[in-house]
């Protein structure tokens, strides 16, 4: 039995009406907000479709959502997304079982949301769930009800279809707490840092065997810890955001998901059940063992910060669960770790929404999971809103190069290029570093690493322009490129493979080696992009993370290549 697995569609419904849109029915987001956000806002109306369609067409009738369904738990867009689920639900078979993500709830009692809708001038309207917002930059200011994203008491019965609660025909459910699966029956304390506040929360995990003999451990994983000197359980700000908490905050606040997962596991190993565990957040690093480097090239980033440490991997890996699919950072990876006999696979699964669009699909063999990767290239009407988009750039100067796009794929390849350009660059690079980037090429790289004595960046300026070796015919590709090829492969790792120049690939090893061959004292700038480098190459010789299969014996990891894809030539390691 095939099985799709899907993360953060973050379903934004274009048809929404609340007095605002450039035309007839339509809602569209701003691009000034989509250039600067991780994720495209408007074309997951289509390219939801466009995931669900492949499903079908394949004959897949379970599919597994790994949080972050919707675009940020709004109210009207709840209702939007689980209507096109139950739709496809209805005329195709579709069964979901999703677990939810930090964008589609937040804590007990919910939070504001507000976003900027275009006219057909191009200005704006806000729309608002909070009456003491700004109207700001935009022309008009609407205070919905709409736009308010609830806490786990409203969401979780409005996602209720997709496994929180026990439906006819289930041959078993069971969440933490026991069999009673009413909210109220599944709650635990959590307590802030200072044990000053105790708040009573959800914890919205379960199992469900929707099929004989196959387990869906759906695990809770969003935490809400209170902050210290907390006095309101209604108000945001009481609460540490889930977004950088995940599996760390798990092992801190819920201790009992733990033992019940290690139950769990015990179980279905003594029934012969087949069992697959998901849950939001990635529960071993997925950067393959590059924080450290992460950490000395850009310091302090979100990547880092929501990555889990090692005691976390190891508690995981001891409960037996031996996989894990994991959404929330929007990459294509596969991890492994382990600890004495002890084995944990996480398989990161992308969005549809950021570069690479994709999902994965997985099925057991005797001891083995076969999983193969998905990538959504081509949506209907993923240029729906280009238009739209231009008469914004006209009035408001946002670059509209996404509007050049010639498929669903090409069009997040060049947003994540604008995100490198107005997100990563300023708001994670050290600022000497950023500036620099314009400065420089490839070739330039090669000749800093042909210097045995450090240089600064201040240095850099004099050096500019001189030989360029290694490189070859790419001495001039300017550094910005190399750094959007090296998000590419951050993000997609084999996939992004799709998107760059082989010959790019085999120059970045060249230039790679060049570094490891040298040494120089830490903070110097061949230091610096010594590392950049060395990640890059990390990510190119990761596990594999595009069709492969899973020893569920004993963890290894093998390339199964039966798309006829030459692996070696592409990623220049022939």
């Amino acid at each position: 039995m095939k099985i799709a697995v899907i993360a953060d569609p973050h379903f934004h419904d274009i048809n929404y009406r609340q007095g605002v849109g450039v035309g007839e029915g339509a809602a569209i987001r701003t691009l000034a907000d989509t250039a600067a956000s991780t994720r495209v806002f408007n074309e997951s109306y289509h390219a939801t479709r466009a995931l669900l369609d492949d499903i079908v067409r394949r004959d897949i009738s379970l599919v597994v959502v790994a949080g972050d369904l919707t675009d940020d738990g709004q109210q009207s867009t709840m209702a939007a997304a689980t209507a096109l689920l139950d739709d496809y639900s209805r005329r195709f078979g579709l069964r979901f079982v999703a677990t939810p993500g930090n964008h589609d709830l937040y804590a007990i009692h919910g939070r504001h949301q507000s976003k900027r809708f275009l006219n057909a001038d191009g200005s704006h309207t806000l729309v608002t769930s909070d009456p003491a917002m700004a109207q700001g930059g935009s022309v008009e200011r609407i205070v919905s009800d709409e736009m308010y994203c609830g806490g786990y008491g409203s969401a979780i019965p409005v996602l209720g279809a997709y496994g929180f609660f026990r439906r006819d025909g289930d041959l078993h459910w069971e969440c933490p707490f026991g069999t009673d699966d009413r909210l109220e029956a599944r709650t635990f304390e959590i307590v802030s840092a200072d044990g000053q506040t105790i708040r009573r929360m959800i914890d919205a995990s379960f199992l469900v065997e929707p099929v004989e003999g196959l387990w869906l451990l759906s695990i809770d994983a969003n935490v809400f810890e209170p902050h210290n000197g907390d006095l309101d359980p209604a108000l945001e700000k009481s609460y540490h955001d889930s977004t950088d908490a995940g599996w760390n905050s798990m092992l801190r606040n819920k201790g009992f998901v733990f033992d019940w997962m290690t139950d769990v596991t015990a179980r279905a190993k003594g029934s012969g059940k087949r069992l697959i565990a998901f849950s939001h957040y990635p529960i071993i690093d997925p950067l393959n063992g590059t924080s450290a480097d992460e950490a000395r090239l850009l310091n302090d980033t979100s990547f880092l910060r929501r990555t889990p440490n090692p005691e976390v991997s190891r508690v995981a890996a001891a409960t037996g669960i031996k996989l894990h699919f994991s959404g929330h950072l929007h990459i294509n990876d596969t991890a492994v770790f382990r600890d004495g006999d002890d084995f944990l696979v996480n398989i990161a699964v992308p969005s549809i929404v950021g570069f690479p669009p994709a999902y994965k699909i997985v099925e057991f063999d005797g001891e083995r999971l076969d999983v193969e990767t998905i990538t959504i290239a081509d949506v209907p009407d993923y240029d729906a809103a280009f238009a739209h988009y231009r008469i914004e750039a006209a009035r408001d100067g946002v670059s509209a190069a996404v509007t050049e796009a010639d498929s669903h794929a090409d069009l997040l390849s060049r947003h994540l290029t604008e995100m490198v350009r107005h997100r990563y660059l300023p708001k994670e690079w050290p600022q000497d570093l950023a500036r620099l980037v314009p400065k420089l090429t490839l070739g330039d790289l090669d000749a800093f690493a042909a210097m045995s004595q450090p240089l600064s960046v201040e240095d850099a300026g004099a050096i500019v322009g001189r030989a360029q070796y290694a490189s070859g015919t790419m001495a001039a590709l300017p550094l910005f490129e190399v750094i959007v090829d090296w998000y590419r492969l951050r993000k997609g790792r084999e996939i992004a493979l799709d998107f760059i120049d082989p010959a790019r690939i085999a120059a970045y090893r060249l230039t790679a080696q060049r570094y490891a061959a040298g040494s120089w004292p830490r903070g110097s700038l061949q230091d610096r992009f010594g590392s950049f480098l060395r990640m890059m190459i990390d990510w190119l010789d990761s596990q594999p993370s595009r069709d492969f299969s899973v020893d569920l014996a004993t963890g290894e990891v093998d390339r199964n290549d039966h798309l006829g894809r030459t692996v070696r030539r592409q990623t220049g390691a022939a």
